[in-house]
């Protein structure tokens, strides 16, 4: 494997809209990130991914964009943006920026050309079809609900919209349309950005048959018929050769649909596609047949096979990404951990975890003081289009949404949309007006002023982790093995090269739990508790990290 420094890079997500807020109009702008770079530097990570700043109506926040060569009035400037690249630059950071091109907005200039006409020269920008027996030309299902196809009257066909019906697919089978992307590709590169994360790439290739869907699991469909088209690694493999290539940056595709049997297609060494991808395995463990918000359980096994499934397939060929959680998904101590009792515990072991796997880490804003997911008490609280949808198909059930917010605490997307709670002051200190979305009211106990206090926080451990890693190559590049892989309570795993190995060793649970392990020469490195024992009677969500010694 080559080494190289997007290997080597801890990631921070930011999602600017509830960073910080500036100029207090209750929005989080470049300025507010501007503001806090000495605290993200602080943290020891290398490379900031900013969800996207462009312009947008924001019927998706950000995802549904009508200019890619500008910033959001509510963001700030192109000069802020400058001033932001800079001044990130200066501290020896790196910027990742989000690109979205499976879909626009329904009001970039091309879709607004594009459909005043049949032989409109944009007409072909987009997937446009001929209704079926009065109803649109399949049976296809939104991400969000509903149909997947919107009517449009004036030229009496129907556009695709895998996403919001203000998300217009664009048709990536019309060269123009890649010449596009391109060019506004090399026009970030152009401007000193690192990189891209990729929204949704795994899905710009539609097969051409159209045909109805094959399952009514959703999963089954997205990976069936919605991702991996047919010309998905040539259109990709294009874009390499044209542009990304010729820059010395990474990239990560957003990659729904992509399963074991896809991953190396897409991040091989050898092909020449992209550095990694951001797989949902371990992101849809916990959704039952009806998707995000009919939440099942699921078992510790489960989880680690995945991981361990995934190293096998990269290892030596292709290089992971290692998240819980991101924007679009629960805060990860309240999905996968505990958010109550043992709440410090369980959020430093995730910290570890992320931290001694092989794969780039990634850390979502505010995953570092251990924010947590929010109980909001009705549905006028919530903002996010999807669980908005999720109230609306419940109405026309004739069903109470009130009486299903309790998936919406769980699963909903808003919960990691919260402001980044910076102090105990009024709305977080996120801003002095009332911010797009409120606070969540926790913000008195778990934010980052009181963090920075607390030799043992949350805040402080991430800190130290992070430091772990970047002082041992063999977290990085070292091998991986999943030891007592059947244990329902304990995930314990080997890392190891030739000139150093460690043993991590983290409770899953909320009991203790004597893990009998027979290692012997283990030296205690890394703990979350105050104190700690080098052996394996492991408390509550402990977590030890030990050199292993000859």
């Amino acid at each position: 494997m080559t080494k190289t420094w997007w290997k080597e890079a801890v990631v921070y997500q930011i999602y600017p809209r509830s960073f910080k807020d500036s100029n207090n109009d209750g929005v989080g702008d470049l300025q507010g990130i501007i503001q806090k770079l000495d605290y993200i530097k602080s943290l020891g990570v290398d490379v900031i991914w900013l969800c996207p700043v462009y312009k947008s109506p924001n019927d998706d926040n950000g995802y549904d964009i009508s200019d890619y060569r500008d910033i959001m009035d509510e963001f700030g400037t192109m000069a802020d943006f400058d001033e932001l690249l800079a001044g990130i630059h200066q501290r020896g950071m790196k910027l990742l920026m989000d690109l979205v091109v499976n879909h626009s907005s329904d009001e970039h200039e091309w879709f607004e050309e594009s459909r005043k006409s049949k032989d409109n020269p944009y007409r072909d920008y987009y997937i446009w079809k001929s209704g079926k027996n009065n109803g649109p030309p399949n049976d296809w299902e939104a991400f969000f609900g509903g149909s997947a196809w919107q009517y449009d009257a004036t030229t009496e066909e129907y556009y695709l919209h895998l996403f919001t019906t203000k998300q217009p697919d664009l048709n990536w089978e019309n060269p123009k349309v890649r010449k596009e992307v391109r060019d506004v590709v090399k026009f970030w590169f152009d401007k000193g950005i690192d990189g891209f994360r990729m929204d949704v790439i795994s899905l710009i290739s539609k097969g051409p048959e159209y045909s109805d869907m094959v399952s009514n699991v959703f999963e089954e469909v997205i990976q069936e018929q919605y991702a991996n088209g047919p010309r998905i690694h040539e259109f990709l493999k294009e874009l390499n050769t044209e542009v990304l290539s010729k820059y010395d940056i990474m990239t990560v595709g957003e990659g729904p649909g992509i399963t074991l049997d896809h991953g190396l297609d897409y991040v091989g060494e050898d092909r020449a596609e992209l550095n990694m991808v951001f797989h949902f395995d371990h992101m849809f463990l916990d959704m039952g047949p009806g998707g995000k918000f009919d939440p099942q359980p699921y078992s510790l096994v489960e989880f680690k096979n995945i991981f361990n499934r995934w190293d096998e397939k990269l290892k030596g060929k292709g290089w992971g990404s290692i998240f819980l959680d991101n924007h679009d998904f629960p805060r990860m101590v309240s999905r996968y951990a505990n958010d109550d009792k043992y709440h410090d515990q369980s959020a430093k072991l995730l910290a570890t975890l992320l931290m001694t796997m092989r794969g780039t880490p990634y850390v979502y804003q505010g995953d570092e003081i251990g924010m947590t997911n929010v109980a909001f008490p009705s549905p006028e609280y919530y903002r996010d289009i999807e669980t908005l949808n999720y109230f609306k198909s419940l109405e026309s059930q004739g069903k109470n949404p009130q009486d299903h917010l309790h998936n919406v605490h769980k699963m909903g997307r808003d919960n990691a949309r919260t402001p980044m709670q910076w102090n105990k002051t009024a709305n977080a200190g996120f801003s002095e007006a009332e911010p797009w979305i409120q606070a969540n009211p926790n913000y008195e106990f778990i934010n980052v002023e009181d963090a920075e206090r607390g030799k043992y926080s949350i805040l402080n451990f991430y800190r130290k982790v992070i430091q772990f890693r970047k002082e041992n190559s063999t977290l990085v590049y070292g091998d991986y093995e999943s030891i007592e892989n059947r244990h329902e309570q304990i995930y314990a795993y080997r890392r190891w090269d030739e000139t150093h190995e460690f043993l991590v060793v983290l409770n899953f649970s909320d009991q203790t739990v004597d893990f009998n392990a027979i290692i012997t020469g283990l030296e205690l490195l890394i703990y979350n508790y105050g104190d700690a024992t080098e052996d394996f009677l492991m408390r509550p969500w402990e977590a030890k990290v030990f050199r292993v010694h000859d």
